[in-house]
């Protein structure tokens, strides 16, 4: 049986069950590129030699791209996060911070995942910030973690989230898989036919739908 700290932590403990961060923030995301092109959607809606919805057309491609992504947890572009964590986060040493949001750059050798820097409030009044170097932290692809060798003991124990990290998540070659871009088109043309959040029918999904082509490739955690 694993030790565990008043909290019920486990001490030394290499992952957490829950994630050991407080929040999540997402900080920048490419609102502009499209991901489906005009060809696919209009052939996708009969919508032949028809350009006057074109910038509509675009919009709900981009709106569909990132529901999408938020429903996978996976980036199909660049998305930046700030994560935040609290001293329970501590317990072990080195000390491991769980990232939420996870990517595969392409290239097998890169980890699809680049932490900018790791920084915290130290326990001066009132608190200022402070950045870790990078020499005392890398990234675990293994669990998407990051882990830091030695954490300065100024950390400051009164602020809820006094650690916080920020990381890029890599375009994930998942993009270009025809049955995410299927579930694309589908999600797409829902929201071209239901351009209202109510309805006077009753809708079912429709079998083999958006939800069964994305589910295989949500990234399962044990």
């Amino acid at each position: 049986m694993a030790t565990v700290d008043a909290y019920g932590t486990p001490i030394g403990g290499q992952t957490r069950n829950p994630f050991n961060y407080v929040k999540v923030e997402q900080l920048a995301r490419d609102n502009t590129t499209a991901w489906l092109t005009l060809t696919e959607i209009t052939n996708q809606l009969n919508l032949f030699s028809d350009s006057s919805q074109d910038v509509y057309l675009l919009a709900i491609e981009l709106a569909t791209r990132q529901a999408i992504e938020d429903y996978l947890g996976l980036s199909i572009f660049a998305t930046t996060y700030r994560v935040w964590y609290g001293t329970e986060s501590l317990v072990a040493s080195p000390v491991c911070f769980d990232l939420p949001e996870v990517s595969q750059n392409s290239n097998s050798a890169l980890s699809g995942v680049t932490i900018s820097f790791v920084k915290y409030y130290n326990d001066a009044f009132p608190p200022v910030v402070t950045t870790i170097s990078n020499t005392e932290y890398f990234y675990d692809n293994s669990g998407n973690k990051v882990i830091v060798n030695n954490m300065p003991t100024s950390v400051n124990t009164v602020m809820t989230a006094p650690i916080y990290i920020d990381y890029v998540t890599a375009a994930n070659p998942m993009a270009a898989y025809p049955v995410i871009k299927q579930a694309g088109l589908l999600l797409l043309t829902h929201l071209y036919n239901n351009r209202s959040n109510t309805t006077d029918i009753q809708l079912k999904d429709i079998p083999f739908g958006v939800a069964n082509l994305l589910r295989p490739y949500k990234p399962l955690v044990m």
